[in-house]
Parts: structure tokens; sequence; C-alpha cells
């Protein structure tokens, strides 16, 4: 059993466009989801989301309503542009972001968690969306003009 060759072959089997997109992926679906818990309908926040915010998040420096309006309208906006690709580096950074003051006021204890998510924010912050992301779309075309 040749390692190298095996190496050579998954690398072939899994190109980093399909690694991007499944990190682009995988941090939509954790963010989006926790922004559906937030709100009724398309997007009406809950009585529960600013109690959240009021009692268990209790940021610093923030109005807990301000914080439960911008984390929520981050966490439905952020993992949509993740999935198209588009402004990829800024919509990672961004959760990334979120997650750090996740990370640092509300769970400081979740750090295996939020090591998980970052990983792939930091992957996408290094690397862009990949060939399969509307930023590259854009890119393409920008440089044909």
């Amino acid at each position: 059993m040749n390692l190298s060759r095996i190496g050579a072959g998954l690398h072939r089997a899994l190109p980093d466009d399909l690694l991007l997109l499944a990190c682009r992926f995988s941090i939509a679906g954790v963010f989006w989801l926790s922004g559906r818990t937030k709100v009724e309908g398309w997007f009406t926040l809950t009585d529960t989301t600013f109690l959240l915010f009021r009692q268990d998040y209790a940021l610093p420096l923030i109005a807990p309503e301000i914080a439960a309006y911008l984390a929520t309208a981050a966490e439905h906006v952020l993992p949509v542009l993740l999935v198209l690709g588009l402004g990829t580096r800024f919509a990672a950074l961004g959760v990334l972001g979120m997650t750090a003051v996740i990370q640092t006021f509300v769970y400081p204890s979740a750090w295996p968690t939020h090591l998980s998510w970052a990983a792939p924010m930091l992957v996408l912050l290094g690397r862009g969306g990949g060939r399969w992301s509307l930023d590259q779309l854009i890119a393409r075309r920008w440089r044909s003009r």
C-alpha cells in the first residue's frame, strides 16, 4: 500500500473547490438554524429572543434589544452570502466575529464547539469561496472587461 498514491488520489477526489463549498455550507447551516430559532414567521423576533439577550447573553456596551436585532439579522444574511459565495471573505469574517463574541462573553467554556466553527471560517478568509462561488463568477466577468 503506497500512502502517497492514496493521498494523491484523495487530493484529486476532494478538490479545493469542493472543500471550500463544504466550509461555506457547514458554517452557513449552523448560523442560519440559530437565526431561525430567534424568529417567528419570516422575521419577527420572539419574546424569548429578547429575554435571552437581556439575561443569558447580556453583552457589554450594546443594548440587548439592538444586539438581538443585529445578531438575528446577521444570522440570516451572512449564511445566505456564504451559500451563494458572495462576499465570502466578508461573510466569513462577520460569522467569525460573532463566534468570538459568543466565545468571549456568552459561552466561554464552549471553546471546542467554537473552534470547530472558526476553522472553516479561517479557511474561507484565507482562500475565499473557490471557483464554485459568485465571487469567482463576478471576478471572471470583471477581468474579461
